[in-house]
């Protein structure tokens, strides 16, 4: 499933990864929206974004 890429921060949403192709300057993620998983996780360290895709990786 293709997340469409806006031209202006996804409100609410902070990220710092800075090599995803959904990042902008000052900790915003520009996807339309995302998805974290897994959906058993109990805790932050278990849980990933699934939506990151790393920047000019075509």
């Amino acid at each position: 499933m293709a997340i469409k890429k806006m031209d202006k921060p996804n409100e609410g949403v902070k990220c710092v990864v800075s090599t995803c192709e959904y990042y902008m300057n000052g900790d915003h993620c520009a996807a339309e929206k995302i998805q974290v998983e897994p959906r058993q996780a109990t805790d932050s360290n278990q849980t990933d974004c699934s939506t990151f895709i790393k920047k000019d990786a075509y």
